[in-house]
């Protein structure tokens, strides 16, 4: 991996524990939704447009009330899906929470040395994650080691494609203008690593706890990736 100039990584089982999300972020979503069914904004108004042609593209269901949008956006939450309008929303409702102290994101304690000792090495580093760029944006600046998105130089999410497909990966090395050779993916999932590699890129899976080895490349932590 000598001819690395970027590093692209995963956020949950990656950078940070996935509980931090799914007990930490997901209830806090659900438990302050309500208080954005009255709220009137063009980004708001994205979602709920956005949401209604998914439901319309799925099962055929068109003119949903706004009770019946959020109901879904709901739904959607408890299943996990990965959906924009979805993920949009829960960066919106969780900026508040960071912003008001009520959050910190997590990443774990070997995160931050390497990210310093990436950057002194002149390798730039770019997020991938299924949750929104906002999120990602509002995880990492407002995280337990302070302020860390001066580290990163870009950002992605499903607007760029999906996470299991060879092409996401392809076109986000187009966005960075570097070959996929010359980049090194960082990620749990063995099914996303996959697509990056079929794209070019080099692999590492992380083997955080709780996650089983199921990719031939992989190290328990960044301080590990050499």
């Amino acid at each position: 991996m000598a001819n690395i100039k970027w590093i692209l990584t995963d956020i949950e089982g990656t950078t940070t524990d996935v509980a931090f999300v799914y007990d930490v972020l997901f209830p806090y979503f659900r438990t302050h939704l309500g208080a954005w069914k009255n709220v009137d904004s063009i980004e708001m108004n994205e979602v709920l447009s956005e949401t209604q042609r998914l439901v319309s593209e799925e099962i055929g269901a068109t003119g949903l009330s706004r009770e019946m949008l959020f109901n879904q956006l709901l739904a959607w939450s408890l299943e996990d899906r990965k959906v924009t309008p979805l993920k949009q929303l829960q960066g919106m409702v969780w900026k508040t929470g960071f912003e008001s102290g009520a959050l910190k994101g997590h990443v774990y304690p070997d995160v931050l040395p390497s990210l310093q000792r990436w950057k002194s090495l002149g390798i730039n580093v770019a997020i991938f994650s299924s949750g929104s760029i906002a999120a990602q944006k509002q995880l990492f600046g407002y995280s337990v080691d302070g302020d860390l998105t001066s580290f990163f130089s870009d950002y992605f999410d499903t607007t760029t494609g999906m996470k299991r497909e060879v092409e996401t990966y392809l076109k986000i090395a187009d966005k960075l203008n570097c070959p996929a050779v010359q980049m090194l993916f960082l990620s749990d999932i063995p099914q996303e690593l996959e697509a990056a590699k079929a794209a070019g890129m080099d692999t590492l899976q992380l083997l955080r706890p709780g996650t089983m080895q199921s990719w031939p490349t992989c190290v328990s932590n960044f301080n590990e990736i050499k």
